[in-house]
């Protein structure tokens, strides 16, 4: 390593190290703040970015234009680009985060121990959220809204993509956040903008209590695997549809249409569609109709590939999250080869079956050990939002902590409450 890149690294590593200590001491703050003064807050952010609209979109259409420059494909554009519409989704997001109860000081579990000592298992913040995420500047006012009703002071590193919007949204949110009697610093955006900044927040351990990385399969694994921070591993999202011999098929192209057509672009939009053998004569000239009119490019196995511009499929295709207009596709004998399927590609997201049958919905949704499973429903439903948890900030695809959509109960650890009246042992 260079002298040169030795002094960069090491301005990068007190840089970020500043900003966690400052919002350390700002989560003190935090941490006893009532309901009253956090919803204040929320509806202030979300008054803010409406009130600064030009401001922000602005600082976004520079981001875009660079991105554009830079010949960034149009589905990480669609993720870059925030509208009038969009700001006005970030708010009413902030607003229902606002309008939701308040995790912190819930009693998880109580009893009272045969010595009589009053045992109380109570929700409690983590301290400092680190965010790490790409493309998508709505979640720098998703996560600093959910982190703020929790109780957590959050440290957001978004992508170089995306460094003009975020810091407008930041400044937006920081002084809104003071009017309601908060610290600024509960809202930070990480300095720099190298890998070495995104290096020196996975190293902030003591400062930092959790890191959540929200993006592509590399931004994740690179995380999760480098991070002294311990890490709750968000979802990259090759999602499958299973259309079973008893499913209703008029029902089955309309799931399978929404959920690769809705939003293409999302984690929770299907990649992958498995037909059973019984009804692949009748659904598949119906479904690849309706994915071309879609402008959809399938990726199919024999069966499909016998159909006009169908490409035929690699294994490849099959393990892909495509996040844009492309869909894999295999045709299956029955249940279990769609289970086995699933099983070999998946990257435990969420994964629809489309079926009548009892018995096999049953086997299905035992046998599939992903986060969410959908049963005659798109995939587009497992959000935080459409589970009535308001705006998420991530959707985990791990089994410790949270897995799932993340609202505010899962942005919380919890912290034992023994009280005795003179009690020794």
């Amino acid at each position: 390593m260079s002298t040169e890149h030795a002094d960069d690294r090491a301005d990068h590593e007190a840089g970020v190290r500043e900003v966690a200590t400052r919002a350390r001491t700002a989560s003190h703050d935090l941490a006893l703040a009532t309901r009253a003064t956090k919803d204040a807050a929320l509806h202030a952010m979300a008054d803010a970015l409406l009130a600064q609209a030009p401001a922000v979109l602005a600082a976004n259409a520079e981001d875009v234009r660079r991105a554009e420059e830079a010949g960034t494909p149009a589905h990480i554009i669609d993720r870059l680009r925030l509208t009038d519409d969009r700001l006005e989704a970030m708010a009413a997001g902030l607003r229902e985060v606002a309008g939701l109860a308040d995790p912190v000081g819930e009693v998880v579990r109580g009893s009272t121990l045969a010595n009589g000592l009053e045992l109380r298992q109570l929700r409690v913040p983590f301290g400092v959220v680190g965010m790490i995420y790409e493309a998508r500047p709505n979640v720098t006012a998703d996560a600093a809204g959910i982190c703020l009703k929790s109780g957590n002071a959050v440290l957001l590193r978004g992508s170089s993509s995306a460094r003009s919007s975020n810091a407008a949204i930041v400044e937006v949110l920081r002084e809104a956040v003071v009017t309601a009697g908060l610290p600024a610093d509960v809202v930070q955006l990480v300095p720099g903008d190298s890998h070495d900044s995104v290096k020196a927040l996975m190293r902030a351990r003591g400062l930092v209590d959790v890191l959540i990385p929200r993006g592509g399969a590399g931004l994740i694994r690179s995380v999760v695997e480098e991070s002294t921070v311990p890490v709750i591993e968000t979802g990259v999202g090759n999602c499958h549809v299973y259309v079973d011999a008893s499913a209703d098929l008029d029902q089955a192209l309309a799931i399978v249409v929404n959920s690769k057509t809705h939003r293409t672009s999302v984690c929770n939009a299907a990649e992958s569609l498995l037909v059973h053998e019984d009804v692949a004569d009748d659904f598949l000239p119906t479904v690849i109709d309706a994915l071309r009119a879609h402008d959809v490019t399938i990726h199919g196995d024999e069966a499909f590939a016998e159909y006009d511009d169908v490409v035929a499929a690699t294994e490849a295709d099959h393990a892909t999250e495509y996040l844009s207009s492309d869909i894999s596709a295999a045709v299956v004998a029955d249940v279990e080869a769609a289970i086995a399927h699933i099983r070999r590609f998946s990257s435990g997201h969420t994964e629809a079956i489309v079926a009548r049958d009892q018995a096999t919905i049953r086997r299905f949704v035992a046998a599939v050990d992903s986060a969410a499973v959908m049963v005659n429903a798109s995939t587009r439903f497992t959000d935080g939002g459409e589970f009535g948890f308001g705006a998420e900030i991530g959707i985990s695809t791990q089994k410790l902590h949270a897995r799932g959509p993340m609202g505010l109960p899962e942005m919380t650890s919890t912290k034992y409450v023994v009280v005795g009246e003179g009690h020794v042992r």
